[in-house]
């Protein structure tokens, strides 16, 4: 009887089979073909009533807040004309946002142009991630600091329902746009 490897603690025994003592082109372990392999994250088809209820919410609270304001004109009159608020942390905020965005476009954008999707996931960087995420931990900040004078404590709920109705809204501008062509659909490689 052979005992096997040495090991640190003790033997491993080894398979001698002919796909792990050859090159093993042609022969495959069967623990391993029996797994599915996704190729690419799929959206969901389907969405249930308590996710549609959920959007239906944020959108719902978002036009509510632009509708109302501060109940004597809507948030677009007063972020236009209204004095109590602080322009240059409103103005810094919405570029942290606009560089935001134009991250995301310009690597949604980058990652539609390739057509296999292992070079799609190879290809997408996450080193700007963290400056990204500060940059949006900042903007939103600025956006409290900057709306502070005329809502107050009520300043942090607003400006997270905003930032929530437009997580809701923006997959279906976005992934709309960006859909494959039927012609794609053939390739073989």
């Amino acid at each position: 009887m052979s005992g096997g490897t040495p090991t640190g603690g003790g033997l491993m025994r080894q398979r001698h089979s002919q796909g792990y003592a050859s090159s093993g082109d042609d022969l495959e372990d069967d623990a391993c073909s029996s797994r599915v392999r996704p190729q690419s994250p799929k959206f969901p088809e389907t969405r249930t009533w308590v996710e549609v209820l959920e959007n239906v919410l944020w959108i719902a609270s978002a036009v509510f807040i632009i509708y109302l304001g501060d109940w004597h004109s809507n948030l677009i009159y007063i972020l236009f004309h209204d004095g109590r608020i602080k322009r240059t942390p409103l103005y810094l905020g919405l570029f942290g946002v606009s560089l935001n965005v134009a991250y995301f476009v310009h690597t949604s954008m980058l990652l539609w142009g390739f057509r296999k999707s292992s070079e799609r996931w190879e290809l997408s960087s996450t080193d700007a991630l963290p400056y990204i995420t500060s940059i949006g931990l900042v903007s939103f900040c600025l956006f409290c600091y900057a709306l502070w004078p005329i809502w107050s404590f009520l300043t942090l709920p607003l400006v997270f329902t905003l930032f929530m109705a437009c997580m809701v809204i923006l997959p279906y501008m976005v992934l709309g746009t960006f859909k494959q062509q039927p012609s794609d659909m053939f390739r073989i490689d």
